[in-house]
Formats: C-alpha cells, sequence, structure tokens
C-alpha cells in the first residue's frame, strides 16, 4: 500500500476508533513489517501508545476493509472507464 493511502486510512482509522493518528501509524508500519499482533502488544508498548490487542487487531481488520474498498473503487472506476461512461463527476 502506498504512504499516501497508509496516511490517509491512518487519519481515518485514529478517527473512527478514537486512537492517537501516531499510534495507528506506528501499529501499521509495525504490522507491514511482518510483526505478530501478541509482540507488538507485548513488546512495542512504546511505539504504540500501550495499545491491548483487541485494539491493534481492530486496526490491522479496519486497514483490511478500506483495502478493499480501494480495490473495489478502482475496479469500478476502470469498468467504467473502459465503456467510456466514466464523467469528471465521477472521478
Amino acid at each position: 500500500m502506498s504512504e499516501t493511502h497508509d496516511t490517509v486510512h491512518a487519519a481515518r482509522i485514529a478517527e473512527e476508533l478514537g486512537i492517537p493518528e501516531r499510534a495507528v501509524h506506528r501499529t501499521l508500519q509495525l504490522l507491514d513489517e511482518g510483526c505478530t499482533i501478541p509482540f507488538i502488544a507485548r513488546y512495542r508498548k512504546e511505539l504504540t501508545g500501550s495499545l491491548d490487542e483487541v485494539q491493534i487487531t481492530q486496526i490491522r481488520d479496519r486497514l483490511a476493509a478500506l483495502a478493499d474498498l480501494d480495490a473495489r473503487r478502482e475496479s469500478i472506476l476502470k469498468s467504467l472507464q473502459e465503456r467510456h461512461l466514466l464523467s469528471d463527476a465521477l472521478k
């Protein structure tokens, strides 16, 4: 996922879950690096603001849902463009 999407998604997730954006962004970075949820919750508290496993799982799941929405949006836009139905208003 691109850095821009990560930043936008981190802000949205932070707002939805009531978690500081910095903690969400760092959690997403750790997950992207392959760290497991239990590892992050136990050994990276200083980076995440002491988020627990439930909160980290919520962040991961919400990011996956937002990524699915992005993919669906791109698919629909591509389909409309191929059929010459994509207007500037829809972009």
